[in-house]
């Protein structure tokens, strides 16, 4: 296991207010326990919570530069196979995957003139709809993609997503990962409603980590939040340090937003989107986070030079850190249904 920092430690002319800070090393055991903080009472009344909000049957599914308007883009939510494209104006246009005519998959046809051309027998379809096959209700904030599917949802449903204020994407670096686990929309949800287990479970990125304000049992609208203070890893010596809040807007998605420190303002989107049983039966829910960064240094406008170099970094460190949020969350799918 790698050493984690759990004490400050800087040099004596090492300026208190640039955003890098050193950290000392010590061993990943020597850092306080928060075993006893993370009560499992907590986490259950928090995620009972965010499961009573409303989403309006809104899913996200993928970013917004995945749909295009030279290819079309096929996806699964809640066992149902979609289809996504543009037209030549780049409106978005979402609906059945299944071709009307011989139920050939439309993911595999053709963008033309704004129209989807299935490849089997040519039949072209409008995006306004067509006898026997019928748009779906669908979104693009600028960062993701969205369906509203009224079946699966059981709602009432909503004109739009509830989707989280955010920074001016014109001042920001926004990257879009997407990874899949077995497991349900809870217990992805549940994951980053325990944020005692960052520094332990990913010490290569996170260090110094305090809860400093946790929600009661019957916490409040205005009082359901987890604020932290952590240390953001750069370097084996170097962080950010930043305070921290996370909510949940509705059932399938909590935010991460810093409040304090470098990047304030910036936040992390996580959506737990059900894709439906795999070929063993069990569940598949893919997790589709938006990273938007933004600063208020001069040199961040610099920085967005590089956004196309920046955003497979992003997409690679979040990424990371859900190969073992994954495992956290599967492993909790499994103890809850048995299936260890």
């Amino acid at each position: 296991m790698a050493d984690q920092d759990d004490q400050p430690h800087r040099p004596a002319r090492w300026p208190v207010r640039w955003p890098l800070q050193p950290v000392a090393r010590t061993r990943w055991s020597a850092q306080e326990t928060t075993a006893g903080q993370a009560e499992p009472a907590v986490i259950e009344a928090a995620l009972k919570r965010a499961l009573g909000r409303p989403s309006g049957n809104w899913f996200a599914v993928a970013a917004s530069s995945d749909v295009r308007a030279d290819r079309p883009f096929g996806f699964r939510v809640a066992g149902r196979e979609l289809v996504a494209w543009r037209d030549r104006a780049g409106a978005l246009t979402v609906g059945p995957g299944a071709c009307p005519h011989l139920g050939a998959p439309l993911a595999d046809g053709r963008v033309v003139c704004g129209g989807l051309v299935c490849r089997w027998h040519g039949l072209r379809l409008p995006a306004e709809g067509m006898s026997g096959w019928r748009p779906l209700p669908g979104h693009d904030d600028g960062v993701l993609v969205w369906v509203r599917l009224d079946g699966p949802g059981g709602e009432p449903p909503l004109p739009g997503p509830v989707v989280p204020d955010r920074p001016l994407l014109a001042g920001s670096v926004c990257a879009v990962t997407r990874v899949v686990g077995v497991c349900e929309p809870d217990d992805v949800v549940a994951n980053r409603l325990d944020p005692w287990h960052g520094a332990w479970f990913h010490p290569y990125s996170f260090a110094r980590l305090r809860i400093v304000r946790a929600p009661g049992l019957d916490a409040g609208e205005g009082e359901d939040r987890f604020v932290v203070q952590v240390t953001y890893r750069v370097g084996p010596r170097l962080g950010v340090p930043v305070l921290a809040e996370f909510v949940c807007p509705e059932p399938r998605t909590v935010v991460m937003r810093i409040l304090e420190g470098e990047g304030a303002g910036s936040l992390v989107e996580t959506h737990a989107t059900p894709l439906g049983p795999g070929r063993d039966g069990r569940p598949r829910t893919a997790v589709i986070e938006a990273t938007i960064a933004t600063s208020a240094r001069p040199g961040f406008a610099v920085a967005r030079l590089g956004a196309p170099l920046l955003r497979p970094l992003m997409r690679r460190a979040a990424a990371r850190l859900w190969r073992d949020d994954l495992a956290y969350a599967e492993r909790r799918y499994a103890l809850r249904t048995g299936t260890v």
